[in-house]
């Protein structure tokens, strides 16, 4: 392949043309078309919400993970129990995305035909944002709840110095009248540790109280804080919440209750562990859960999408300390991101762009990403 011309600095592309880039990578690692699309459609639809650290910049670690044969892109996800209103599912080792919306459908499914439906995963990776598939959910009219554990061990937990949990994301979605859903999508650390790539990769210094080092003091050089979140023994990311005294033992506690619920129930990995016994091409073995229920269910004359709408209302009408920045509601600047990207492109920066072209070259994939 002839070698391709440097990109400037921070471009903006289209995200169709990242979608094909996606794609186009995939097909080249023997991902099947379907599989392929659902995974490239997740990425892409997290990039238009703004979420660069889950988007097509994962194309940078899923390329280890498939040449180091962790994971096995040509597998299926199959169902291993399916009660009426209660599923497992075997992730078969691929990336999560696919088997992630397998499971929330399901999960949807049942609960349109019960009320109420549930879906553990095992046996998968990672997946991307967890905000995505509640809004699958949200989109049929249904409320969700998703957890998810995580490969790498990165928040240490209050009153610690070295890293035990995930970012061990929560996501909660729910169907609002005239307009965008309610959607919640966070990680229980501080931050999840991929923003910290995002801030790598355009050169910028971290806020305070993200990364701690092994005696516990903050980190705002964004390298230094890749080293130590995936390279060294001690230090991390911080719970939500951050130090003890301002409640991060309350996210340290959300981060185990996404562990249970997501691993500790379906049979999944609990990283610590599984990584004293893993082979060098083992599998992560992460843990996905997935709740949808049907308001209609509770409230069989309607009226829950109504209420939902006027509660926001109150809240986006609230007072705001600073005018020009007005209250919002969980959900509102990934809307407002999403219709200025689509409109103007989603932004690559330079670093960013050099990782995909050399993914390109190695794979013998086409570069595809076209600027707006």
């Amino acid at each position: 392949m002839d070698a391709l011309p440097e990109a400037p600095a921070l471009v903006n592309v289209s995200a169709d043309s990242i979608r094909q880039q996606i794609l186009a990578i995939l097909r080249r690692w023997d991902m099947p078309e379907d599989l392929a699309a659902a995974t490239a459609e997740a990425m892409v639809e997290t990039d238009l919400m703004g979420v660069d650290s889950h988007g097509i910049s994962m194309l940078t670690m899923y390329e280890g993970m498939q040449r180091d044969g962790l994971v096995t892109l040509q597998s299926r996800p199959r169902i291993v129990l399916d009660l009426p209103a209660l599923a497992l599912v075997d992730g078969g080792a691929n990336l999560g995305h696919p088997v992630a919306v397998m499971a929330m459908q399901l999960a949807c499914d049942k609960a349109a035909a019960g009320g109420i439906g549930a879906v553990g995963v095992r046996n998968s990776h990672h997946f991307g944002a967890a905000g995505y598939y509640a809004r699958l959910a949200a989109a049929r009219g249904l409320v969700a709840l998703i957890t998810s554990s995580a490969r790498t061990v990165l928040m240490v937990p209050a009153r610690g110095t070295v890293p035990l949990l995930g970012s061990n994301p929560i996501a909660f979605a729910a169907p609002m009248a005239g307009g965008t859903p309610f959607v919640l999508d966070m990680a229980t650390s501080t931050v999840a540790a991929n923003k910290v790539k995002v801030y790598e990769l355009n050169g910028k210094p971290l806020p305070p109280g993200w990364v701690v080092d092994d005696a516990g003091a903050p980190v705002t050089a964004a390298s230094q804080a890749m080293d130590i979140i995936f390279r060294q023994p001690g230090g991390g990311m911080t719970p939500l919440g951050g130090p003890e005294a301002t409640g991060g033992h309350k996210g340290y506690g959300l981060g185990m209750m996404v562990q249970i619920l997501s691993a500790t129930l379906t049979g999944a990995a609990f990283a610590p562990l599984h990584a004293r016994t893993r082979g060098a091409a083992e599998p992560d073995d992460i843990g996905h859960f997935f709740l949808a229920l049907d308001p209609r269910a509770l409230r069989p004359d309607g009226g829950f999408e109504e209420d939902l709408a006027a509660m926001a209302s109150v809240l986006r009408g609230s007072p705001a300390a600073d005018p020009a920045r007005p209250v919002l509601v969980p959900g509102d600047p990934e809307e407002a991101e999403r219709t200025r990207r689509a409109r103007d492109g989603i932004p690559i920066p330079a670093a960013l762009d050099r990782q995909l072209r050399e993914i390109c070259g190695r794979s013998g994939a086409d570069y595809l990403l076209q600027p707006t």
